[in-house]
């Protein structure tokens, strides 16, 4: 049972539409259960989505195409909605087979499953530096829009060419949350929060030369930005940029 979800039948109770012996017996239902499932290589947690408002979200680094299927399976079996990152069109063949209607995004390296879910109160924008960027860009794009919010994508608005995010000024002042993606030195962020009083997730990526020591640099360089309301996530970790705007734009 999700917040929404209990917040409902709490609305049915006060409104005279449900009987308290009704409410009674549907939330007993949902918490007599066992708050995981044991299927032996993984242990599904089903009270995710009321600790957290979402439900479990599958990795898919490291697990075979039958074991992610086996995990979707288990969680769409609750009516939640189904993520699935880092994963490849292998895995989603196997998923599509118990799970009817998963889609795979392949720039986003991402399985889904949409379910109904409260919508975000603004819009999210989403700035990649390059078009390198874009796959992490992308997870973090499908992370937002399956959790109920708006994104506008603006890619490959880098500082290389600075005048291309100037003139994006206006779309980054109408949103409730924006989240740059930028590898090399990774100065975008620091640029973009310079414009905007909204606050900003900045996400390192792996991509530059040797010396961006696989996304160290970028890291290093958005945790030292001199810009207010900056904060910086895991290298490549779009998942990570994604949820914690959604949180941002649902309070």
């Amino acid at each position: 049972m999700t917040p929404a979800e209990l917040r409902t039948i709490l609305e049915q109770v006060r409104e005279g539409q449900t009987d308290t012996t009704q409410a009674y017996d549907q939330l007993l239902g949902a918490f007599r259960d066992q708050p995981f499932e044991d299927l032996g290589f993984a242990k599904v947690d089903h009270h995710r989505s009321i600790r957290q408002g979402f439900a479990e979200v599958i990795l898919g680094i490291g697990k075979t195409p039958a074991q992610i299927a086996s995990i979707a399976a288990e969680i769409v079996t609750r009516e939640r909605p189904l993520l699935v990152t880092r994963t490849d069109r292998a895995a989603w063949e196997a998923v599509a087979a118990v799970v009817p209607g998963a889609e795979f995004h392949e720039a986003a390296r991402a399985i889904t499953l949409k379910r109904d879910m409260p919508p975000g109160i603004g819009t999210i924008a989403l700035c990649s530096a390059g078009t390198s960027d874009i796959p992490v860009a992308e997870e973090a794009a499908v992370t937002a829009e399956l959790m109920g919010n708006s994104v506008d994508r603006l890619y490959d608005v880098g500082i290389a060419g600075i005048h291309r995010i100037l003139k994006q000024r206006a779309r980054l002042e109408a949103a409730r949350v924006i989240i740059v993606v930028a590898g090399m030195e990774g100065a975008l962020p620091s640029v973009v929060a310079g414009m905007v009083s909204v606050p900003v997730i900045a996400v390192p990526t792996s991509i530059g030369y040797g010396a961006s020591f696989g996304g160290v640099a970028a890291l290093l360089g958005m945790l030292n930005s001199c810009a207010n309301g900056v904060s910086v996530v895991n290298i490549d970790n779009g998942y990570g940029a994604g949820c914690i705007a959604s949180m941002i734009n649902h309070l």
